[in-house]
This record gives C-alpha cells, structure tokens and sequence, in this order.
C-alpha cells in the first residue's frame, strides 16, 4: 500500500468513529436533545450558584432540569423554570430548596414531596421555598462574631462571711 491509502483509511476509521461518537451524544438524553417534560415554576429569595442547566433532585436522582431565571419585578424574587420528567407527578404541596453537593460543590433544587393527593399540573407554582445558604456568611459570622458578645461568665459561690462555729 502507497502512502495515500494508508491517508485515507486512518481518515476514513477517524470519521466513523467521530460519527459513532456524535450519534451517541445526541442520543443520550440531557446531552444533545431536550427531554420532553412538563414545566413548574418556583419562586426564591436566592438562587445563587443555581443556573439554566442545573439539576432538579428528589431522594438524589435528578428528575428535570433548571431552564430558565429571571426577577419578578413586582417581589424581587428570582423565578426558576423547571423542566420535569413527565414519570415523576408532583403534587400541589411539594417544596423546594436551593442545596449544594457539599462545602464547595454545585448547586442543584432538591424537591421534598409533600402528603396531599392533587397533582401539581403543568405550568403551575410550587409555593414552598427555600433559598440558597451563603455558607461564607456562616462561616465568617462564627469566626469573627460581630455582635461583641462575650461567652457567659461562670457563677461564682459567695465568699463565706463567718467560720463555721465549733462545737464544744
């Protein structure tokens, strides 16, 4: 075989396995296609380190994906779109918190089912929230305690004022 075969193959070989790779990507969900869902909203007073892509969680699985943020300008409230799998009904009393996979890990909207029987239908609200933890904050105001309070003194008992009498 001359050179310029040789060229080729390795070229041909390349492209199929590049096409191979691209076919699978695209057909895995939540890498090159959309996953068909239903979409609820929810609204936080702090979605820090939340955005469009993050994880929707329940029990640690992830059930949907953050797809859209803005500020509703009549609470100044940051508003989350979510996209969740149509297998997972919700119902109307769910609640959501804003979490993190740790001390330094991303940020994800963890959702806790609650007891009632209605169904949360597409497009509706959950209404129980909780916002991101600014876990610096927390960490700062232990270590520099800024209110100058000082840890409460000991009691001290009373110095006895007479000896004890001696019988006799």
């Amino acid at each position: 075989m001359n050179n310029s075969t040789v060229e080729t193959l390795i070229g041909a070989v390349v492209i199929v396995i590049a096409g191979a790779f691209l076919t699978f990507a695209y057909n895995t969900p939540g890498m090159g296609q959309k996953s068909a869902g239903y979409t609820i909203t929810a609204e936080f007073d702090n979605v820090e380190g939340v955005n469009v892509g993050s994880d929707i969680r329940m029990a640690g699985i992830k059930i949907g994906t953050v797809t859209g943020q803005s500020l509703n300008p009549e609470n100044f409230q940051a508003q989350i779109t979510m996209s969740i799998d149509p297998s997972v009904q919700l119902t109307d009393d769910t609640s959501a918190k804003v979490t993190s996979e740790g001390l330094l890990g991303s940020k994800f909207i963890s959702l806790e089912p609650g007891g009632s029987e209605t169904k949360l239908a597409a497009g509706g609200v959950i209404t129980y929230t909780q916002g991101a933890v600014d876990i610096w904050s927390l960490i700062s105001q232990a270590m520099f305690d800024k209110s100058g309070a000082k840890p409460p003194e000991t009691p001290v008992a009373p110095a006895a004022t007479e000896a004890p009498k001696q019988a006799q």
